[in-house]
């Protein structure tokens, strides 16, 4: 049963694709180039952050490509590997872990790329632990904008289901919300010490943009709004309000093409189209 809970909150918190299909996606589509260098109207290497047990390219298959079209270089990393996953399923490791990965991987970016600074964009976890990056790891140094889709800065209930599952992956035995197992299953489920820490005195701080894209349609972060930052510099966008025809649940999100637009538009707010709204009904 245990198995059960933790394989359904890792499938519910992430956008995992059948492997072999999307690993074929980066090399073809071009980004992890490492020789691409930024361009003078895109001087900021976009860095791709996965959600809760996706990898470099199971989560990237479409919007990295749109991004390296739009003349960007991009870059993506699988993080947080624990024995549970290893480099197919990431995610899994503690975010304070993870967000000590990020952070090597983005100075390694600005050694390749010579930029000073980076953009991020992250969806579910891949929001999250960035934030934390952000905050205690010294990115606020090192990245220009972070942009975040299926966001989660709260924690989330799991419709309600957050304390049995909880309860159920912690049983005595074999604690599959430790960290090396999935100890960032433990923190996502609010409360934790690590959401505490993001949330105290806020969660953005001085220097980077932060712009956080949710749908109310999401039914694995909820509610919601715990992907709203609500916080002076920072701007939310309900999917929704932009797109009354936009359906987009959670996973969905990493397709859509109204998700693409706002992130361009975030990137690069007085060069980039503007956003149009596409019908997209994927309510996963």
């Amino acid at each position: 049963m245990r198995a059960r809970i933790l394989t359904t909150l890792i499938a519910a918190l992430t956008f995992t694709i059948a492997v072999p299909a999307a690993a074929n996606a980066a090399p073809s589509s071009g980004w992890n180039d490492w020789s691409c260098r930024p361009s003078a109207s895109h001087p900021e290497p976009v860095v791709l952050v996965h959600g809760l047990g996706g990898n470099a390219t199971t989560n990237w298959f479409h919007h990295a490509p749109k991004l390296k079209d739009a003349g960007y270089c991009v870059y993506s990393l699988t993080y947080g590997a624990t024995v549970l996953g290893g480099q197919l399923f990431g995610g899994l490791a503690s975010m304070r872990k993870s967000a000590v990965e990020l952070g090597a991987f983005v100075d390694g970016v600005r050694a390749s790329t010579g930029a000073d600074k980076v953009d991020i964009v992250g969806h579910s976890e891949g929001t999250t632990m960035p934030a934390y990056y952000l905050k205690f790891e010294g990115g606020a140094e090192k990245v220009k904008h972070f942009v975040g889709f299926g966001s989660n800065f709260k924690g989330t209930s799991l419709n309600g289901f957050s304390e049995l599952a909880r309860a159920v992956l912690s049983l005595p035995g074999i604690d599959l919300l430790a960290d090396g197992v999935c100890g960032a299953c433990r923190e996502y489920l609010a409360p934790s010490e690590f959401l505490d820490d993001l949330a105290r005195d806020g969660v953005t701080v001085p220097g980077p943009t932060y712009t956080s894209i949710v749908s109310r349609h999401d039914r694995v972060v909820t509610p919601y709004t715990s992907g709203v930052l609500d916080e002076p510099g920072a701007t939310d966008i309900v999917l929704q309000d932009r797109c009354g025809a936009d359906v987009s649940g959670h996973l969905s999100q990493a397709i859509d093409p109204n998700v693409t637009s706002l992130i361009l538009k975030a990137l690069d707010p007085e060069n980039a189209p503007a956003p149009k709204c596409v019908p997209f009904f994927a309510p996963l």
